[in-house]
């Protein structure tokens, strides 16, 4: 398996570095280690500057760069050093996302510090860790600081979609998974959650009338629908040494497996994202977004094709 792991050298991005070594499987795993120095800005200077001048600055500025992420690259290779992972180091000047981006595209995973120098915020992603997510169409391991000295607990969210089918194969196929726990969730998005209506709307004795009721029908089905996606799920995993558990629930997707991963101290987030959502989010999907922003563990997002 061949990953790009980006850095600018910042604790976040440490951290990311490291859970991504914790996590991925080993073995075969050949890593390209990237940090990305921002393009060279000309100095405002009284009077402007001339060309010779500007040249100089430029390849001053180049030459200490160089020297700052060769620094940067090499601490996060040996970070990494170890006979099962084969690493190099790359360094590059100019857009962050768009550079981690494009050479990416060489790679099956991209895995990137949930932030960076610039992040402005403890919580949620940085601007660059958000634009990968948004740009990249190869699966995004956004690492967080990981605490499990064992077996994993790794939370998936399933929903019949072919990013979820795509996700789930992305686990297997990158992730050491030998003693780990694996939650299965899937959470019903039931109509009257969007309508800010309480589940017990479904019971009101005036609207209850048995099993005829087109709600309760509705919620039976989407039940029985869920519990064969599990199901299908369940039996991909049956050939790996882990245990599995199950969740079924209703709500808003996002909060829910956000909640679920905070309440029960999971490694691991693993989302397939839809492609299509908000105009702010059209890229990503409303749900994984949620879910990279607020998750307190790592968060593997794959993509369906678009």
């Amino acid at each position: 398996m061949r990953a790009l792991m980006a850095t600018d050298g910042s604790k976040d991005a440490s951290l990311g570095l490291m859970a991504a070594s914790r996590l991925l499987r080993k073995g075969d795993l050949q890593v390209g280690v990237l940090c990305v120095a921002p393009e060279f800005q000309l100095p405002s200077i009284r009077g402007g500057a001339s060309s010779g001048k500007a040249s100089r600055l430029r390849e001053k500025y180049e030459q200490r760069l160089g020297r700052e992420t060769d620094a940067i690259v090499e601490s996060a290779v040996s970070m990494l050093g170890g006979d099962e992972v084969t690493a190099e180091g790359l360094t590059e000047i100019g857009s962050p996302p768009e550079v981690i981006v494009r050479i990416g595209e060489k790679y099956e995973l991209t895995v990137i510090g949930a932030k960076g120098h610039a992040a402005q915020s403890r919580l949620g992603l940085g601007p660059v860790a958000s634009r990968v997510l948004e740009l990249s169409r190869r699966p995004v391991l956004i690492g967080r600081e990981l605490t499990a000295d064992k077996g994993l607990r790794i939370l998936v969210g399933v929903d019949g979609s072919e990013a979820s089918h795509r996700a789930l194969d992305a686990m297997t196929a990158f992730i050491q998974l030998g003693g780990s726990e694996i939650t299965l969730i899937h959470i019903m998005e039931t109509p009257w959650i969007h309508l800010g209506l309480e589940d017990e709307w479904v019971s009101y004795p005036e609207d209850n009338t048995g099993d005829s009721d087109p709600a309760l029908h509705l919620e039976s089905e989407m039940r029985r629908e869920a519990e064969a996606l599990i199901g299908e799920a369940r039996k991909e995993l049956a050939r790996y040494d882990v245990s599995v558990e199950t969740i079924i629930g209703e709500g808003n997707p996002g909060t829910e497996i956000v909640g679920q991963a905070e309440s029960e101290d999971y490694d691991l987030i693993v989302i397939g994202a839809t492609g299509v959502s908000d105009i702010k989010h059209n890229v990503l999907g409303r749900v994984s977004t949620k879910i990279a922003w607020a998750a307190p563990c790592s968060v593997l997002v794959v993509k369906a094709p678009m």
